[in-house]
């Protein structure tokens, strides 16, 4: 077993490199600029190609040529860079390409500043591009699942033809930890719909536009199918201490971590408080925090924006226990003090619940 010291950002892209990825095309911006500084260095000692392309709807269209081809494949950029991304995303999962892609989120809107934010959910989770489409979205809290969740995301990717995005923040991919660096794995999909040369067999088409009336409304059938079996098989979260809790965290991604250390305040204090640190924001743990609502009397949700993940944490629990919210705005990032102080106001009745907005 190696340990290293890494940042975030540096241990996505080894990890990609891991899982086989031999082609990044990537534009910088901060603050995710390691991680093709980390490629560029990388790349041409593993026999990969880097390109530093010249704009990120650059990047995107390049990852879609080698997608294409049966490649596994990878760009990053933070929240304006992926924003320019969108049609080509939306392009990646009309033709069911798999490709890893990762945004490092930063504060908005605009241009906002390079600091931590998790204000880019909506876009992530609800499809940023036109057209009914999903992408798996992973939400890493640490410097190992950078590495971990990023070779996830290619085996996802590949086994469902689906655009997997790592969507991290300023925080995740700037903290530098000991990574447990994992070994080499070699890629077990087969790929017979690439575009490969047709020698020997009936040529292929990869695209997302059919001129025929039924092309897409079967193209669409056959993406929704996909995404039910992801639903069904492929939700992961971090229970802690949810056994006997009478309130209930929830907070994903650095602020997720912080959430741990404000579990255990309560704990200290004699307060029975849990956490449900979502994973995968899609597909999302609905059915877990369906469950837990039945149990606990009060549900605290935090995250570094004015109210997303908030919205699918209502659709979980309904009616059957109150919610309440704290968010941080700009670039502010929470503490886990922020946050058990928090969760005390609302066992106390000092913080109004949540309404829809």
């Amino acid at each position: 077993m190696t340990k290293l010291l890494m940042k975030g950002n540096e241990a996505m892209a080894e990890g990609a490199i891991r899982a086989g990825c031999r082609y990044y095309f990537g534009y910088p911006i901060t603050p995710q600029n390691e991680v093709p500084a980390y490629f560029a260095k990388r790349m041409p000692e593993v026999g990969g190609v880097f390109v530093q392309a010249e704009s990120e709807t650059a990047s995107i269209n390049m990852v879609y040529g080698a997608a294409a081809a049966g490649a596994r494949v990878m760009t990053t950029t933070s929240s304006p860079g992926y924003s320019l991304m969108q049609e080509g995303v939306s392009y990646l999962a009309g033709a069911r390409l798999p490709c890893v892609l990762a945004n490092v989120q930063r504060g908005g809107p605009g241009l906002g500043n390079i600091a931590a934010s998790q204000a880019d959910y909506f876009q992530a989770t609800k499809g940023g591009g036109h057209g009914d489409y999903h992408v798996f979205v992973l939400a890493p809290a640490s410097a190992q699942e950078m590495m971990d969740l990023t070779m996830l995301a290619f085996e996802f990717s590949d086994r469902y033809r689906v655009p997997a995005l790592i969507l991290a923040d300023g925080i995740v991919g700037q903290m530098v930890e000991p990574v447990e660096v994992r070994d080499f794995v070699t890629p077990q999909v087969e790929k017979p719909w690439a575009l490969t040369g047709a020698a020997g067999r009936e040529p292929n088409v990869v695209r997302s536009l059919w001129l025929d009336d039924e092309g897409v409304p079967r193209n669409n059938d056959l993406l929704q199918a996909t995404y039910d079996a992801i639903r069904l098989q492929e939700v992961r979260y971090e229970e802690f201490l949810t056994a006997d809790a009478d309130y209930l965290i929830v907070a994903y991604g650095s602020t997720g971590r912080m959430a741990k250390g404000a579990v255990r305040m309560a704990r200290q204090q004699g307060l029975r408080v849990g956490l449900i640190r979502p994973i995968t924001l899609w597909p999302f743990p609905y059915r877990i925090l369906q469950t837990l609502s039945a149990q606990v009397k009060g549900v605290f949700v935090c995250e570094m924006s004015a109210g997303q993940m908030v919205e699918d944490v209502a659709l979980a629990v309904g009616d059957t226990v109150p919610i309440y919210f704290r968010g941080e705005l700009g670039g502010r990032m929470f503490t886990d003090a922020k946050i058990y102080e928090g969760v005390v106001s609302m066992i106390r009745g000092g913080l109004q619940p949540w309404q829809p907005k």
